[in-house]
């Protein structure tokens, strides 16, 4: 099925914070959308790369040893492996990139950890 995907209308369709939904599957990825506001954990993903592209706001992805500014119509791949805690002091709008497989919080399990996503 061939279908396009209208960021502003799928975004509308949910609230909550750090917690994505998937519209779209290639490859064995997903793409996802997420809403950021606030500190996320320091996690890692051991076996995947993420991408976070910023659809509106700014986020701040925070490393042990330096932070990255990601404004709007940019990008940011964090290699596998690699520590790192998204922060958003305002809400941020995201798209993910990501394999099928990725755990939101990687390494971490806690409240914010979502295992079965929502399909929007």
């Amino acid at each position: 099925m061939i279908n396009k995907i209208n960021l502003g209308e799928k975004f509308s369709l949910f609230s909550e914070y750090w917690s994505p939904k998937i519209v779209g599957e290639l490859n064995g990825q997903n793409v996802k959308l997420a809403k950021f506001k606030g500190e996320f954990i320091w996690h890692k993903h051991e076996d995947e790369d993420e991408m976070f592209f910023v659809v509106e706001g700014t986020l701040k992805i925070e490393f042990r040893e330096k932070t990255v500014t990601v404004n709007k119509d940019e990008f940011l791949i964090v290699p596998k492996g690699t520590e790192h805690r998204p922060v958003a002091e305002n809400e941020v709008l995201v798209i993910l990139f990501e394999p099928a497989t990725t755990i939101n919080t990687g390494d971490t399990e806690n409240e914010l950890t979502k295992r079965k996503l929502d399909w929007i």
